[in-house]
């Protein structure tokens, strides 16, 4: 009577040296499945005879190393998607705030007040050169002498970042103890209009810097110093 082959599981396993054919069949295995070399442990400096070393555990290290590497760029770029999703969600919210706005004093009144909660900033500040506070129909926005912006921005600049600075206190005014980070952004609102700047300020260091991405808050400065011209009934 013949008799029924065994069923264990660990029957089903291949040996060692079936695994070692296996991948003298397939050289490019690891290849294709480098996630296994972080499992995997190999030995070390070998020597292969006349003066020959086998340095493959160096090698593996390396390549550990770099997939470790990639791991990290990898999370990066997550974390900076995200990052870059969140401020475009506020800039729209900040832009459908002015919209929103009934009247060009409460424009002013969502700069200062829904600009700065919207886009977690410490303060917002919309300052306008004159020499005379009638000058300017809205007491709301911060005015400075002649020649204030180009000496803040630069004359042939429209935007300034600075990561560690303390705050102007004729640009944020009572605010201005707070700030340790700032981004100047010059405001075209008119030929007819007097220069203007628009300021963001954050207490947390670095929040700006030289070299960051400013496409969002140089579209957020465009609409407002539209709807300022539209509002005062400027020409173009």
């Amino acid at each position: 009577m013949s008799q029924k082959p065994k069923t264990d599981s660990a029957a089903a396993e291949p040996t060692p040296e079936q695994v070692a054919d296996y991948l003298r069949r397939h050289p490019d295995f690891l290849v294709k499945r480098p996630d296994l070399l972080s499992v995997l442990d190999a030995p070390g400096r070998r020597d292969m005879g006349d003066g020959v070393a086998d340095f493959q555990a160096a090698m593996i290290r390396r390549l550990r190393r770099q997939m470790e590497d990639a791991t990290e760029v990898a999370q990066e770029l997550i974390d900076t998607s995200r990052d870059n999703l969140t401020s475009t969600t506020r800039i729209h919210d900040g832009v459908l705030a002015l919209l929103a706005a009934s009247s060009f004093e409460k424009l002013i009144e969502a700069v200062h007040s829904d600009l700065a909660m919207i886009l977690d900033m410490d303060a917002v500040a919309l300052c306008v050169e004159s020499k005379e506070a009638e000058a300017f129909p809205v007491r709301a926005v911060t005015l400075v002498p002649p020649g204030f912006v180009d000496r803040q921005i630069g004359r042939d600049r429209d935007l300034l970042l600075r990561d560690d600075v303390s705050g102007d206190p004729e640009i944020f005014e009572s605010a201005a103890p707070l700030i340790r980070s700032d981004a100047l952004v010059r405001l075209k609102i008119s030929d007819h209009a007097p220069p203007a700047l628009l300021a963001f300020g954050s207490r947390e260091v670095g929040k700006f810097h030289p070299g960051q991405a400013t496409e969002l808050i140089q579209f957020l400065s465009q609409v407002l110093a539209e709807l300022i011209r539209l509002w005062l009934d400027l020409p173009e």
